[in-house]
């Protein structure tokens, strides 16, 4: 009988495994196939296709001139395995494809041919839509494919390269759509850096997320962005050449494009810099109710919209608070959390602002708010952190706050 169990236990255990060795080939995607499109004047354009496992948002990547598609391999695999269907794109005249180069409208066009097969892949959310592109050529027409499909392209990732007028405009009359932008100084192709950071300045989203690697120096201008890698020595500061370089950037733009398609399909927590200028007037006094204006019409449009990062007016909170000022602490705290509704910190926060103004009713109200939703679990502590010893922190601090307040509570 004990062998009989053992045999039985094993048995068991080989079938769980081989659950599992399903469940995990299951969830693995399909492995990239090679597809021929044809643009509309019926130039062959090379692509691959990296489908997801399960159905799921789409991206398309488009190579810079000194490259071909097969320099985002990698990310697009990443992307696959992630749960994003990924599309790699050589534009005519480039990499594989046929057809010549310089015809604008046509590379357009090809463009649009590739966003139109991405999306109608099975499986495939066609509202969902990402859109990554380096140098001139990808960052060019990744912009101008978001223009023309504002419905359906929900993030963009920007690596090296620069736009034109109507690509500028773009970015800065669409600020509920998620960017990445991404640069090195150390750049073989300048002014790049200056092109890309104003692309970053013209974007009016908040949720603009930007990747800049410094250098003593910018590097020196020896040509244009050409196709012909041999004209200017590559030392990984281009484009997807940054890959080699900066071995986290790959998974910094697959988390991009998790959080923006997958997580919160067209949203990104807001960022301090994209942020400054809402962040300048806090810090003026009064400047909140101004603020809460802005929030109130970005919310008219986009119900989830977030405009600055909640930890950035904590801290200038906080500093009106330890100068004295408790009116505009307050009213920067209150503000807070009219953003951050879910966030128990804001709460707390609140509550010590209140307390130090005398209000303990107020104090006491928003100490027991931030306990009983620590306790509830049910949201993380804040937007930034939801760490133990954060959790602890701010359970002391309200705990604090909630006996002082009823020590001779102000009726």
């Amino acid at each position: 009988m004990k062998q009989i169990g053992i045999w039985l236990i094993l048995a068991a255990l080989i079938s769980a495994a081989s659950a599992s060795a399903i469940r995990a080939q299951q969830s693995q995607p399909p492995s990239p196939q090679f597809v021929d499109l044809k643009s509309t004047d019926g130039t062959l354009l090379k692509a691959t296709y990296f489908a997801a496992a399960r159905p799921g948002p789409g991206v398309l990547l488009l190579p810079q001139s000194n490259r071909d598609r097969k320099s985002w391999d990698g990310e697009a695999a990443q992307l696959a395995a992630a749960g994003i269907n990924t599309l790699t794109l050589d534009i005519r005249g480039f990499g594989e494809s046929g057809g010549t180069r310089g015809d604008f409208k046509r590379m357009a066009e090809d463009v649009d041919t590739a966003v139109e097969f991405l999306m109608s892949q099975p499986g495939v959310d066609r509202q969902v839509i990402g859109l990554g592109g380096a140098g001139w050529l990808g960052v060019t027409y990744s912009v101008e494919a978001a223009r023309r499909h504002p419905k359906e392209v929900k993030s963009l990732v920007l690596m090296s390269g620069e736009t034109g007028r109507d690509g500028l405009h773009f970015l800065h009359q669409a600020p509920q759509l998620p960017e990445l932008f991404v640069f090195s100084d150390e750049d073989e192709y300048p002014p790049t850096q200056d092109a890309m950071k104003l692309l970053y300045v013209t974007a009016s989203s908040p949720s603009k997320k930007l990747v800049h690697y410094s250098a003593a120096e910018d590097a020196p201008w020896l040509w244009y962005e050409t196709s012909d890698a041999a004209r200017v020595p590559a030392h990984g500061g281009h484009g997807t050449d940054m890959f080699q370089v900066h071995r986290e950037l790959p998974m910094i733009i697959v988390q991009w494009f998790i959080t923006t398609l997958l997580n919160t399909p067209g949203h990104a927590p807001a960022d301090t810099l994209a942020a400054a200028d809402l962040l300048n007037q806090l810090q003026t006094p009064g400047g909140a109710v101004q603020v809460k204006q802005q929030l109130v019409e970005a919310r008219k449009k986009d119900p989830q919209a977030q405009l600055w990062p909640e930890v950035a007016a904590d801290i200038i909170g906080e500093d009106y608070q330890r100068v004295g000022d408790i009116k505009n602490a307050i009213q920067v705290f209150q503000l807070n959390l009219l953003a951050y509704p879910d966030s128990a910190d804001a709460n707390d926060n609140l509550a010590d602002a209140y307390l130090a103004d005398g209000q303990k009713n107020l104090a006491r109200q928003y100490a027991e708010k931030a306990l009983a939703m620590l306790d509830s679990h049910k949201t993380p502590l804040s937007s930034w952190s939801d760490s133990e010893p954060r959790r602890d922190e701010i359970r002391h601090s309200a705990q604090r706050t909630l006996q002082q307040a009823i020590k001779d509570p102000n009726h």
